[in-house]
């Protein structure tokens, strides 16, 4: 009865998942055969729009595609990555043909050649013509498939900008030269890769061997990450594997956290305007996305810039808030702020005056604003009279 209650919950929880997926099929010259092919797109999605997606390809499609949807549904809910197009390729029975390699290289080769050529030649170009994809590109695979991906490292120009390797079963090249190839990167490359204390043992050593090599690396354009899980095995630590490496490979798109406040932001050489506005350029840069700077992302750099008196910062993040949105009272209140601060106080009331006639935001309504207006009338006030009595 225990048994059934469980299962039922898990389907449960997997029906709106299992609802947004459709099936499509693509016929392929290169397998001369029809594949298909389990797709999930953002929530809201737009064909119209000309917002863009990243792509993330799903190897192991079969029983792989499920954990990565319900990881990226849960870390989107959160903001922690971006809404992303799903792709897995059902591969069933093919899989060993799929993936075979050759011994010495460790690269595909006759049936395994003609698959990476598939997904290179056929189905990534099917995908960009038929959504809204970005140029960033997510490969994920498991054993077989883990060593797999790695071929695309190999090309001259790779397929995919993040690689999630779980548990690969390395082999030839790969695995003797993987960390020699990543040495060589001129562009930005994530690389992941898992192993636990009860995967198959033969598996554990040579990914081991591998983090060994590529912990040495020292590349700028390299982000390396690597999990040795305990208690898991080689199947219990998928779920562990995806939701970590989607964690690490969008860290950058998250929302600003008090760790990166207080390590980068807080230690920030320069005015902190700079340092939001380079931030979301590097995420579009990256990621091919526009991400917004949020009212509440301002609010926490200036609270920053408080915490270190940089009163120019304030005045730089006023201005960079009345750019970014001018029907907001946000931008003019903090340069009324600054303005205030710095003892110019019937500009900083006239600066008031115009923030009470915009839009409010969270935590500022137009009664502060006028509490403030009414405290520099006063202000304004007594040093009037103070002038008065000097001169008498």
């Amino acid at each position: 009865m225990r048994r059934a209650i469980i299962v039922v919950v898990l389907l449960l929880f997997c029906l709106p998942i299992i609802a947004q997926i459709s099936y499509k099929e693509i016929k392929s010259s290169r397998l001369n055969t029809t594949r298909q092919l389990k797709i999930k797109l953002p929530k809201n999605y737009d064909p119209s729009s000309e917002v863009k997606y990243p792509l993330i390809i799903v190897f192991d499609g079969d029983y792989l595609f499920e954990p990565v949807a319900g990881q990226v549904d849960f870390q989107t809910y959160f903001d922690d990555m971006p809404g992303s197009i799903i792709v897995g390729v059902v591969q069933g029975n093919e899989r060993r043909w799929d993936g075979y390699c050759d011994e010495v290289t460790g690269l595909p080769r006759e049936s395994g050649l003609r698959f990476h050529e598939f997904v290179a030649e056929e189905l990534i170009p099917y995908l960009d013509s038929s959504y809204n994809t970005s140029k960033f590109r997510v490969a994920v695979g498991h054993d077989l498939m883990g060593n797999f991906i790695n071929s695309y490292l190999f090309k001259e120009d790779p397929l995919f900008q993040a690689y999630v390797c779980i548990s690969p079963d390395l082999s030839g090249t790969v695995r003797d030269y993987i960390g020699k190839r990543l040495e060589f990167f001129k562009d930005d490359i994530f690389y992941y890769m898992a192993t636990s204390e009860k995967d198959l043992p033969y598996i554990r050593e040579a990914v081991l061997n591998a983090n060994d090599q590529i912990s040495q690396v020292k590349n700028q354009f390299l982000t390396y990450y690597f999990d040795d899980f305990e208690n898991d095995n080689h199947y219990t630590l998928v779920s562990s594997a995806i939701a970590r490496s989607f964690d690490k490979i969008f860290e950058l798109y998250k929302p600003l956290r008090e760790k990166e406040l207080e390590e980068k932001v807080l230690t920030y050489e320069g005015t902190l305007d700079n340092y939001l506005v380079d931030r979301y350029e590097r995420i579009e840069e990256l990621f091919g996305i526009t991400k917004p700077i949020t009212d509440e992302e301002i609010e926490k750099v200036v609270k920053v810039a408080n915490q270190r008196n940089d009163l120019e910062s304030l005045q730089k993040i006023g201005k960079l808030a009345k750019k970014l949105n001018p029907t907001s009272l946000l931008g003019t209140y903090y340069l009324a702020q600054h303005a205030e601060l710095t003892g110019k106080t019937k500009k900083a009331r006239k600066l008031y005056e115009s923030a009470a006639l915009l839009n409010e935001v969270a935590h500022i309504d137009r009664d502060f604003i006028l509490s403030k207006i009414e405290e520099l009338s006063v202000t304004d006030l007594d040093e009037d009279l103070d002038e008065d009595n000097e001169d008498n």
